[in-house]
């Protein structure tokens, strides 16, 4: 502990805004959250290879990009349905058992949890959530449930972020900061993303067009760091691969193409809203059954397996329909790559059972993200949408599996409130950048339609309702004011002077309403003060009140303002020292008293000086 101690005082030599403290976090959060990634890929990898593969003969197509530790080994199992039913439920039990057995902030989609920490925590995470995170996520993940990547690492790095500040013993800006850092580290580096990962922390926190400015530089940092950690730990091949392949390469040919693209983000924003109310509908549904909560996973992850296996059936036993379980990357490879081999009532299906089964994984308790199943059930939204329009224009609609991939960005722009960090996610893992255009208008459009909905529950609206800002924005209405804008230089004050025996204090005091006494000298320049309760400790000890003067009483080294002080700078004075009164002396002589500043009345004005910004701040709409 010396060595972090000794640490956080060389960290706090620097400036709060240079980079060059930054840089040393973000390195330190970058590494261990590329690293975090990396066991929790390869644990879920793991869990995967020795629950579903080996007993039920189960392996769901992954992505191009993907990499598989165990892509050597051969499957000798054959599949078996019902075997994969009990394991989905096992795995939802073990999730369960150790959630909410050690550590119940884990359960359910971790970027609430990190955003919640962010806004109404002061940016504490238990040490302990990381770690439970971690193995609760891949025991859902690898055992089929319907989950994505992204809640769990963003916990992941967003604990590990703020356990390093609380460790280095920094402020609760610098917390909240590290905290977001992780988030951003978690989702470039797994997601192989480091662009989108520095925006998606600054944007994730708010429901409407706002940023976390202090955010992006060490989120950026941690980000590089973590994907590059990450990749590291990838065969040569895919280090600088996207996620979904280096072949999807997309293209708008005229204009006119942004009509068909503008009505798929209508049917986004639909199944957008569909997607958040079912989500949180069913979440209501399970916290009122009359189980313990560590069995609600297990009953959620029931219900994925057995809507699964009715997929499995219902399409004549293809495969593809279990991509309702897991992931379900592999069919939006296939989408985005060729639709025309997947049919639009499959492609359909999948989106609206996915919906279900996601609800039913992570809305009971389970752990895992929803950003995951947000893109695979936006990229069968949006080709099947593809698909019907190239029906209705053949020659404007030439590319379907375009209509997929703006799909993806659409949905989870529309459902997340994060339009910027999802057009640039999307962009980074198809490694598609020619497809800006339609991605900026259908993440727009979503945006605004889908302004009722909210996939995070957690975000504000904004910083000006944060309570992480509320300080920031008392400073900033504030910000020129002085205190001859405020006090009342005619208001009449009881003077004491410093000679006045303790006993015509006492007398005196029985007829006046003031508070604070200002103590004078024979020339009338101030030289202290006291308040009634430094009187009232002398009212039992009746002996001294003939031998005590006021100049026995008094404070000589009181906080004095002078009328040409910043009032952001009495109300630094006014909390820090919690009295209700400071005296106002003149800018040149300290000695000279013009008057008293009362703590009320510098509300008061706030508050005036507020309502004043809020009514030219409705003029400005109107």
């Amino acid at each position: 502990m010396a060595y972090f101690k000794t640490f956080g005082q060389f960290l706090t030599s620097f400036d709060l805004k240079t980079n060059g403290k930054w840089f040393v976090l973000s390195l330190l959060i970058g590494v261990v959250a590329g690293l975090g990634a990396i066991v929790f890929d390869v644990l879920t990898q793991v869990v995967q290879h020795n629950t579903l593969v080996s007993i039920a003969g189960f392996d769901h197509p992954q992505t191009v990009g993907e990499h598989s530790i165990y892509e050597d080994s051969t499957k000798v199992t054959s599949f078996s349905p019902w075997v994969m039913l009990v394991v989905i439920t096992a795995g939802g039990l073990a999730s369960g058992l150790i959630v909410y057995n050690f550590a119940p902030e884990a359960e359910g989609h971790g970027t609430d949890a990190a955003i919640d920490a962010f806004h109404n925590k002061r940016g504490i995470i238990q040490p302990r959530v990381p770690l439970i995170k971690t193995i609760a996520s891949a025991l859902t993940l690898g055992t089929g449930g319907s989950g994505g990547r992204e809640g769990p690492i963003a916990q992941i790095g967003a604990g590990f972020g703020s356990w390093v500040a609380s460790t280095l013993k920094l402020s609760a800006r610098d917390r909240r900061i590290m905290l977001a850092a992780g988030v951003g580290a978690g989702i470039g580096g797994i997601f192989r993303a480091p662009l989108a990962g520095a925006l998606f922390a600054a944007e994730i926190l708010y429901s409407n067009a706002d940023f976390e400015s202090d955010v992006i530089v060490p989120a950026a940092m941690s980000s590089i760091i973590a994907y590059s950690v990450y990749c590291l730990s990838l065969p040569q091949h895919l280090r600088f691969m996207p996620l979904f392949g280096d072949s999807l390469h997309h293209t708008v040919d005229s204009h006119g193409e942004l009509i068909p693209y503008t009505i798929l983000s209508i049917v986004l924003s639909l199944a957008a809203i569909f997607y958040v109310k079912t989500f949180y509908g069913t979440n209501r549904v399970f916290k009122s059954l009359p189980v313990k909560p560590m069995f609600r996973p297990a009953i959620g992850a029931f219900l994925t397996g057995l809507v699964g296996i009715g997929m499995y059936y219902y399409f004549e036993q293809d495969v593809r329909a279990l991509s309702v379980l897991s992931t379900g990357y592999g069919v939006l490879q296939e989408a985005l790559t060729s639709a025309a081999g997947l049919s639009i009532p499959l492609l359909l299906t999948i989106a609206f059972v996915k919906v279900f089964t996601t609800s039913f994984t992570i809305g009971s308790g389970g752990s895992g993200g929803v950003f995951g199943p947000s893109m695979v059930i936006g990229g069968c939204v949006g080709t099947a949408t593809g698909r019907l329009l190239q029906q209705l224009w053949p020659d404007l609609v030439t590319q379907p599996e375009a209509f997929g991939l703006v799909g993806m960005a659409g949905f989870f722009a529309g459902a997340a409130h994060a339009p910027i960090s999802t057009i640039i996610m999307v962009s980074e893992i198809t490694g598609n950048y020619s497809l800006l255009l339609p991605t900026m208008l259908a993440s727009t459009l979503c945006f605004v339609l889908c302004q009722r909905v909210h996939l995070y529950q957690k975000q504000y609206p904004s910083r000006l309702e944060s309570p992480a800002h509320r300080g920031d924005f008392l400073v900033d209405v504030l910000e020129g004011s002085r205190v001859s804008d405020v006090f009342d230089p005619e208001r009449k004050i009881q003077l004491i002077h410093e000679s006045k025996s303790l006993d015509e204090i006492v007398h005196s005091l029985a007829g006046t309403q003031q508070h604070y006494f200002p103590v004078v000298d024979d020339n009338e320049r101030i030289v202290g003060i006291f308040s009634e309760d430094d009187v009232r400790a002398y009212l039992y000890d009746e002996t001294i009140w003939k031998l005590a003067v006021a100049r026995d009483i008094m404070r000589s080294d009181f906080v004095k303002v002078s009328p040409d002080d910043d009032l952001n700078t009495v109300m630094q004075r006014f909390t820090s020292i919690n009295v209700e009164v400071l005296p106002v002396v003149d800018e040149h002589d300290s000695g000279i008293l013009l008057g008293m500043l009362n703590r009320k009345e510098t509300i008061g004005y706030y508050n005036q000086q507020l309502m004043k910004c809020k009514r030219a701040g409705e003029e400005n709409d109107e």
